[in-house]
C-alpha cells in the first residue's frame, strides 16, 4: 500500500482503508485516554467539590462549543493534514497547562484539550467520509471503535496511577510522548486530503450560523445529532461523575481509574454491534442499547455512595450497551449527510460532544447543590429513556 515514489504532490498521497483509520484512531484514543480521568480527579483536588467541578466543566464546554462552530472560519483554508497536525499540537499544549496543577492551568488545559479533540474529530470524520464507501460503514465503524479498546482500557488506569504516585507531570508527559507518536504515524500514512476531487482545504471558511440553520432544517441530521448527543451524555457523565462518586464514597482514586479502564475493555463488543446491525437493523440496536443504558444508570444513581460497588457494576453493565452505540451510533449521520455538505455539516454535527458535556454539567451543577452525587445518574437515566423512544420512533427501519 506504499505510495508510488515516482509521483509528486497530492498524487503521492494514499487512499486509506478501514484498518488505516482504525490504527490511527487507536493511537489518538491513547492520547486522549491517558489524562481523561486525571482531568476530573485533578479538578476535584483543586476545587474541592463535585459541584464546583460541574461549574468549571460547564464554562469550558460552553467556550469549546462556540469555538467549534467557528473553527472552520478561524482555521481559514488550512489543508486537512495541517488541521490534523494542529489538533495534535493543541493536545500537547493542553498537557503542559494541566501539569501546572493550578486553577488557571486546569481551565486552560481543559479548553485546549477539548478544542484539540474537536479538530481531530472533525478532520478524521472528513477523511473517513472521503475514503470509506457508505455501504462499508456498518463494518468499518465498529472495527475502528473496537481497536481503540486497547487504548481506552490501558489509558485511564495508567494515567491515574501515574498521577497518584508521581504527581501531575507524570501522566501529562506520557500524553505528550503519545501525541508525538500519533503525529509521526499520521504523516507516515500520507493520507490523501480528497480522493475524489484532488487537493482541497480541510476547513474552508464559511458562515457557521448559516450552516447551523441548514443542519437544523434537515430532519435526518437533527435525529442523528440527537442520538449522538444521548450516547455522548452517557460517556461524559460516566467519565466525570463516576470517579467522583467513588471518591466521595471513600474509595481510592485508583479504583475510579480502574473502573473507567474496565468500562473501555468492553468496547471490543462494538465489533459485534455491527453484526447485530446487519442482521436486526441499526434502529433496533440503537434503541435497545439506550434502554439498557437508562436502566443501569438509574440503578447506579439509586445505589450512589451508599453502595459504590453496586454502582460500579451497573455502570459497567451500561458501558456494554454504550459500546454498541459507539459501534453503530454514528451511522445515521454518515448515511444522512450529503456529499457536497460533508465539511460544513460535520462541523455542526460534532457539537454533540461539547453539548454532552455542557448540558448535563449545567443541570448537575444545580442538582448537586441539593442532592448527593447519585442524582446525576438518575437524571441521566430519564434523558436516555427519551432518546431511546425517539430513536425507535423516528429512525427508518431500512437504516
Amino acid at each position: 500500500m506504499a505510495a508510488d515514489s515516482t509521483l509528486t504532490g497530492e498524487q503521492a498521497y494514499r487512499r486509506g482503508g478501514a484498518y488505516t483509520f482504525a490504527a490511527l484512531f487507536a493511537v489518538e484514543s491513547l492520547v486522549r485516554s491517558l489524562n481523561s480521568t486525571v482531568v476530573t480527579l485533578q479538578a476535584y483536588d483543586i476545587l474541592g467539590t463535585a459541584q464546583k467541578v460541574s461549574v468549571l466543566s460547564t464554562v469550558v464546554s460552553l467556550a469549546v462549543l462556540v469555538a467549534t462552530l467557528f473553527l472552520p472560519h478561524m482555521l481559514g483554508r488550512l489543508r486537512r493534514r495541517w488541521a490534523y497536525t494542529l489538533g495534535v499540537a493543541m493536545m500537547m499544549a493542553a498537557s503542559l497547562a494541566l501539569a501546572s496543577h493550578v486553577v488557571a492551568g486546569q481551565a486552560t488545559g481543559m479548553l485546549l484539550r477539548n478544542l484539540g479533540a474537536a479538530v481531530l474529530n472533525i478532520t478524521l470524520q472528513l477523511y473517513i467520509m472521503d475514503h470509506i464507501r457508505r455501504a462499508d460503514l456498518a463494518r468499518s465503524e465498529p472495527l475502528r471503535q473496537s481497536l481503540s479498546t486497547f487504548s481506552w482500557t490501558a489509558g485511564p488506569a495508567l494515567g491515574v496511577w501515574l498521577y497518584v504516585h508521581f504527581g501531575p507531570w507524570a501522566p501529562q508527559l506520557l500524553v505528550i510522548f503519545s501525541a508525538a507518536v500519533l503525529l509521526a504515524l499520521f504523516w507516515h500514512l500520507r493520507l490523501s486530503d480528497n480522493v475524489h476531487a484532488g487537493p482541497a482545504p480541510a476547513m474552508a471558511p464559511f458562515n457557521a450560523l448559516r450552516n447551523l440553520r441548514r443542519f437544523v432544517a434537515q430532519p435526518r441530521l437533527r435525529l442523528a445529532w440527537f442520538i449522538a448527543l444521548g450516547r455522548s451524555c452517557f460517556w461524559s457523565t460516566f467519565f466525570i461523575y463516576g470517579p467522583l462518586l467513588l471518591v466521595e464514597a471513600g474509595l481510592p482514586k485508583t479504583v475510579g481509574g480502574l473502573m473507567i479502564s474496565a468500562s473501555q475493555a468492553v468496547l471490543l463488543t462494538a465489533w459485534l454491534s455491527g453484526r447485530f446491525a446487519v442482521r436486526f437493523g441499526v434502529r433496533t440496536v440503537i434503541a435497545a442499547a439506550f434502554v439498557v443504558c437508562a436502566i443501569t444508570s438509574f440503578i447506579a444513581g439509586i445505589a450512589g455512595t451508599a453502595a459504590p460497588y453496586v454502582a460500579i457494576a451497573c455502570l459497567l453493565a451500561g458501558s456494554v450497551a454504550a459500546s454498541a452505540l459507539d459501534g453503530v451510533g454514528g451511522i445515521p449521520f454518515l448515511r444522512a449527510v450529503r456529499h457536497r455538505e460533508r465539511q460544513e455539516m460535520a462541523a455542526v454535527y460534532r457539537t454533540y460532544i461539547d453539548c454532552s458535556e455542557l448540558i448535563p454539567a449545567f443541570f448537575f451543577a444545580f442538582a448537586l447543590l441539593f442532592f448527593p452525587i447519585g442524582v446525576v445518574f438518575v437524571i441521566l437515566a430519564g434523558a436516555l429513556g427519551v432518546v431511546a423512544w425517539v430513536a425507535w420512533r423516528y429512525l427508518p427501519r431500512s437504516l
